[in-house]
């Protein structure tokens, strides 16, 4: 079992991009790559569980080749990663904390790209606004918390 976090701020440049998903008119989160807090957590979860050290060790903000970068980039090579050490991916839940966006109306189509990421793994999605508390709370930012199971391959 593994447990990853991630938190991004609004105001970045472009579009948001969350739960591996585009959200137009939707104001962008501040981050090296796409700062989608969804995939970022789920990375956070597996390489914990796996013991392959973390999204920074992994992917770091000193690499360019992660600059802008979107989930799947991340997913997949997580998955590559939990593979080549004989891992499987057992199941993902994650919960976003946020007042925007709205991830109710696209949870399963979250879901879908989420899992198609991870070669196919059950991926769960679930959301909260915290009641108006902390910087979610206010609209600042997002927050993502994912737990990951994984099994030997």
């Amino acid at each position: 079992m593994g447990v990853g976090t991630d938190a991004h701020r609004f105001g970045g440049d472009g579009v948001l991009w969350l739960a591996g998903l585009e959200w137009p008119g939707e104001p962008g989160l501040v981050g090296h790559s796409d700062g989608d807090a969804v995939a970022h957590a789920i990375v956070d979860a597996l390489l914990s569980a796996s013991g392959l050290g973390d999204i920074g060790t992994r992917f770091g903000t000193a690499d360019p080749a992660y600059a802008g970068a979107h989930a799947d980039v991340f997913l997949n090579r997580t998955h590559a990663l939990l593979r080549e050490a004989g891992f499987a991916i057992g199941n993902v839940a994650v919960q976003v904390q946020a007042v925007r966006p709205r991830l109710a109306v696209r949870r399963a189509e979250a879901e879908a790209v989420l899992s198609a990421a991870l070669g196919g793994a059950p991926v769960a999605v679930s959301a909260t606004t915290t009641d108006g508390l902390g910087f979610t709370g206010r609209g600042e930012g997002v927050v993502a918390h994912a737990v990951a199971l994984i099994v030997p391959a």
